[in-house]
């Protein structure tokens, strides 16, 4: 059975916690063990709890879950590209696939419901796909 781990970002834990649950179901319905849900503060520390996940034999793959909202300056366009560019450093370094399920950056409180279920499905089919 194929094994990923979930990192889910804290912030927003109520709208990940539901991302989590609409990706084991996605996870359970391609036969994809979670073998591993790690929660990190927040989007930024994303990329470290990856990288310790991907180093550990039985993990495969990992998905991030969070949510990066609008704020009033610029900063989560930054948090958002910084973690972007360093999960698919970890995908290279590794050779294995990171799901990218992070709602955001800019998301306004209207966009964040109904982008929970297809961000996190689809980073699960993702990470899916690319698996060996």
């Amino acid at each position: 059975m194929k094994s990923i781990a979930l990192v889910c970002g804290e912030f927003h834990r109520n709208y990940v916690e539901e991302m989590v649950n609409y990706a084991k179901d996605e996870a359970s319905s391609l036969g994809i063990e979670i073998s591993d849900i790690e929660w990190v503060p927040g989007s930024y520390e994303a990329p470290l709890a990856a990288s310790r996940l991907l180093t550990r034999g039985g993990v495969q793959g990992v998905v991030c879950l969070g949510v990066i909202e609008k704020g009033e300056t610029d900063h989560g366009l930054v948090i958002g590209q910084a973690v972007s560019a360093a999960l698919m450093d970890l995908q290279i370094k590794f050779g294995k696939p990171v799901g990218l399920g992070i709602i955001g950056p800019g998301a306004e409180e209207f966009h964040i419901g109904p982008r929970l279920e297809p961000h996190a499905r689809s980073a699960i089919r993702a990470v899916y796909s690319m698996l060996d």
